[in-house]
């Protein structure tokens, strides 16, 4: 029987609650609740770290970034680790990688480019440095939606550059179903996995001008824990203007790929995995951008679909898949089993039903961390590590310091903070215990406090 194909669909920096079917009143977004209602909605998705390419590495590799060595934005992915695409290029899968990269790194000799070194919108990234991915049409990293350039290999193994034209979600999505075309066209019988990265609703908050027009920025309804003052809500509203008019736009492109796979025949065979590597503060507890450990940060959509649910399935889980769980889960949905050095546990008997006969039971919590400081204005400026519960608490540290303690059930906004609290020592105590099992069982060296 073959295999099913297989595509993730990622936007960059789009936050869980930034959906219709999560109940934002910013924004409409038929086409993924959609497919939430009709595959399994992971409603309790973390981005165990919050940061571009330290999330990036963890979902090829199944590995922490503290033992990765993909630490911040500046490191590149390692050559000797092993990352999701061989382990489906072993088992039959022609993989293709489509957007955004952000894994070459920096200063290691690990990317060129057509024109300025220091550009990462143009710097091309040679074959050994692509994960082992197959077919490319990729950047390293860019933040202008409207001037996107790709590279890819022509037949000759020489390198291509060339700008997509129009809005960037609009250009990727095309060369995306181009391809599947393609695979379908050329060869059918060969499963297929593609991943398509695209930078929106990242900042510069940009999109096409009839999606800005539905989102003018003093009709912005702001979250409870977004403060009432004036620059922060004018900074808030002005930026998630765009950046509503940009998840639109993803979601209509979601629309358009899920048309062509129905159009194709291969819908009922394809899993769309949608997700995205972390989210954005927009003003909450005064705060924007990532790198941090609010729930505005860390919460991530990320929905299965494609082939019918199964009887028996529930379409939402509270299952706590993070960024580590990513690639074992989607090597499951293949029916291929986790590779030795990944970390990350595998969820897809959830959708599939198949309960392996190894699997360990699902963990209770998820490790967060920021293994070094973010190197942006507005991100955090020292490492941390926590953890939040499948019950629904959240514990986390700085270097030898409490810091945050939240209740999501009775507080989901944050806003009363237990961690210094005498009568919660006895939440406390036992949420810092599990957080120190995590770093043992991850080989992470970070120093702790002793309460």
């Amino acid at each position: 029987m073959k295999k099913p194909n297989v595509l993730w669909i990622f936007g960059d920096q789009l936050r869980a609650q930034a959906l219709g079917l999560n109940k934002d009143p910013n924004v409409r977004t038929p086409e993924i609740d959609r497919l939430a209602q009709e595959g399994v909605h992971f409603n309790s998705a973390v981005a165990g770290t919050p940061w571009c390419t330290p999330f990036r590495g963890a979902l090829l590799t199944g590995i922490y970034p503290h033992r990765s060595g993909i630490r911040g934005n500046h490191d590149g992915l390692p050559e000797s680790i092993p990352t999701i695409a061989h382990s489906l290029k072993a088992n039959g899968y022609r993989t293709c990688w489509i957007g955004k990269w952000h894994l070459a790194g920096r200063n290691q000799g690990n990317a060129e480019s057509v024109e300025e070194p220091s550009k990462d919108s143009l710097r091309i990234i040679p074959n050994h440095r692509r994960g082992g991915f197959e077919d490319w049409f990729a950047y390293e990293n860019n933040n202008k939606p409207f001037d996107c350039w790709v590279h890819t290999d022509r037949e000759d193994s020489t390198t291509e550059s060339f700008r997509v034209p129009g809005y960037e979600t609009d250009g990727l999505t095309d060369l995306l179903i181009n391809w599947i075309e393609k695979r379908t066209r050329t060869d059918d019988e060969k499963p297929f996995f593609a991943a398509l990265s695209v930078q929106p609703p990242h900042s510069p908050y940009e999109a096409p001008a009839e999606d800005l027009r539905r989102h003018p920025a003093n009709s912005i309804l702001f979250r409870p824990n977004v403060p009432d003052v004036g620059w922060v809500r004018e900074q808030a509203g002005r930026e998630l203007s765009g950046y509503y008019a940009a998840v639109e736009r993803l979601d209509w492109n979601l629309g358009r790929i899920r048309e062509a796979l129905d159009r194709l025949g291969i819908k009922e065979h394809t899993y769309i995995v949608f997700f995205s590597d972390h989210g954005d503060m927009h003003g909450s507890h005064g705060q924007f951008r990532k790198s941090c450990p609010w729930e505005e940060a860390i919460r991530i959509p990320f929905i299965i679909g494609g082939p019918d649910r199964l009887p028996g399935v529930s379409a939402v889980t509270d299952a706590l898949i993070n960024h580590v769980d990513i690639a074992p889960t989607t090597l499951g949905l293949c029916g291929i089993p986790t590779p030795g050095g990944m970390e990350g546990y595998d969820y897809s008997g959830i959708v599939t039903g198949r309960v392996h006969r190894k699997q360990q039971e699902a963990p209770d919590s998820a490790y967060l961390s920021l293994v070094v400081p973010s190197n942006v204005r507005d991100g955090m400026d020292r490492p941390f590590r926590g953890i939040v519960t499948r019950d629904r608490w959240k514990y986390v540290v700085l270097e030898q310091q409490p810091w945050l303690l939240f209740n999501l059930n009775d507080d989901p906004y944050e806003q009363v903070n237990l961690a210094h609290i005498r009568r919660y020592h006895h939440i406390r105590e036992p949420l810092h215990q599990r957080l120190l099992q995590w770093a043992a069982h991850t080989e992470d060296a970070f120093p702790f406090p002793t309460l």
